[in-house]
């Protein structure tokens, strides 16, 4: 982050830390579902219905996460971002805590998987409004040159909570007995949040609001009703913003979710062996992420981001034979590089798509884009796989599945601008700042 100015520096820290506490708490969510959730919340079905109870219960963060983008979009726009900020933090914490302390089907019965899917609707309410605040806050400080350098930092909070997520309950997983880790083993990663929030809480409040934000408020430019404006104004942005997502999530949800229940479930391993190996991609991510932000500067976002869709498309079709050959040092290149596959769409993303929208408008339209494409790419992504690989009995057709989806993503990318060289101050998406 050399050449930012110290206020810049403290957003973007402020961003990173946030959105790291948030994805970490929205990942131990989604690796225990495929691990822990289906014993302890489904134990009446056989292991397999179990697994996707407990996807499904996980895919009820996806269909809120458009609804915090909506409630949490609108106050962004209305009342600022920091504000936005600290209550999406409060939210997805104290959820995460809540899960954390919830007793199991056999202590309470049907309620406990009613009050766990509850919980994670919550969940996705916090996470729908933090990712278009972190963003834009980054976004919205500092050089204009560095944009998508500086907005890529909120996206490492994704590797980062993944790893800070899998590597306790891998703790916790290889330092007890199986009948400990269920017990209550995995509950302690969920409490922990608790005390993480309030590094966050301190963190984010000393932080100040959006340059460009402040001025819309001195002008009076402020939107009424931001949403409503998106959809009259902003509608192809919306659509590119949404069609430019979806092949990334259901890519990324394959290669560090689908993986989990391939190699434990068909391969039957150990689960060790899949954590191990996305954690090491996700540590990966960490530096590549901002790379890929950083060169989308210099030639723009969309080749940056196309690259990563091809390098995926490809990828895919060798990932699997590489998770068959039960070799933990080909199923840990299998996910390494598709992550690199991934840092390189997800690094350029966040700027691109909060690029689309007027300063005035941003926080609802990126926020809603972004959402909704979570709902139809990750939320249903690792349950099309478990049923696709059920009904035809061969990998092939994931991968299928998973080239179509980029195919939507790299349709969202043709029909937006090169938004590198957009002037936000002018509005955003609408002028060009330079050659």
């Amino acid at each position: 982050m050399s050449g930012s100015t110290p206020q810049t520096r403290r957003v973007i820290l402020a961003s990173l830390i946030g959105t790291s506490l948030e994805w970490y708490d929205f990942f131990l969510y989604t690796t225990a579902a495929t691990l822990v959730f289906g014993k302890l919340f489904f134990p009446t079905f056989d292991p397999l219905n179990a697994t996707l109870l407990a996807l499904t219960t996980n895919a009820v963060a996806f269909v809120a996460r458009p609804l915090g983008g909506i409630v949490f979009g609108h106050f962004g726009d209305r009342t600022g971002r920091k504000t936005v900020l600290v209550v999406t933090l409060l939210v997805m914490g104290v959820a995460t805590f809540l899960i954390g302390v919830l007793p199991g089907y056999d202590s309470i019965g049907v309620a406990a998987p009613i009050l766990l899917a509850t919980l994670r609707f919550v969940q996705g309410l916090g996470l729908g409004g933090e990712w278009g605040g972190a963003v834009i806050m980054s976004l919205e400080h500092g050089d204009d040159r560095r944009r998508g350098f500086n907005a890529s930092w909120p996206q490492v909070g994704v590797p980062a909570g993944y790893v800070l997520a899998t590597a306790l309950l891998t703790v916790m997983s290889f330092t007890l007995s199986d009948a400990a880790f269920l017990s209550w083993g995995w509950r302690v990663p969920f409490l922990l949040s608790g005390v993480l929030v309030l590094v966050g809480l301190w963190v984010r409040v000393k932080v100040s609001e959006s340059p460009l934000f402040a001025e819309v408020e001195r002008t009076g430019a402020k939107a009424r009703m931001p949403l409503i404006e998106v959809l009259r104004t902003h509608p192809r942005a919306l659509l590119s913003a949404f069609t430019a997502r979806i092949g990334v999530d259901v890519a990324f949800y394959t290669f560090t979710a689908y993986i989990l229940v391939y190699l434990t479930g068909s391969l039957g391993m150990e689960r060790s062996v899949g954590l191990n190996a996305v954690l090491i991609g996700s540590a990966l991510q960490l530096v590549l992420i901002p790379l890929f932000g950083a060169l989308s500067d210099r030639v723009g976002r969309r080749p940056v981001y196309l690259a990563g869709v091809v390098g995926a498309a490809v990828w895919v079709f060798a990932f699997f034979p590489l998770l068959d050959t039960k070799s933990f040092p080909l199923i840990a290149l299998a996910a390494m590089v598709a992550l690199v596959t991934h840092a390189a769409m997800y690094g350029p993303q966040a700027a691109f798509i909060a690029e689309l929208f007027s300063t005035r408008l941003r926080y609802s339209g990126a926020s809603m884009g972004y959402q909704v494409a979570g709902i139809v790419g990750g939320g249903i992504a690792p349950i099309i796989a478990i049923k696709l690989f059920d009904v035809y009995g061969t990998t092939l057709a994931v991968s299928i599945y998973v080239v179509a989806a980029l195919a939507v993503t790299a349709v969202g990318l043709a029909i937006a601008p090169e938004t590198r060289d957009l002037d936000l101050t002018a509005g955003g998406g609408q002028v060009p700042q330079r050659a």
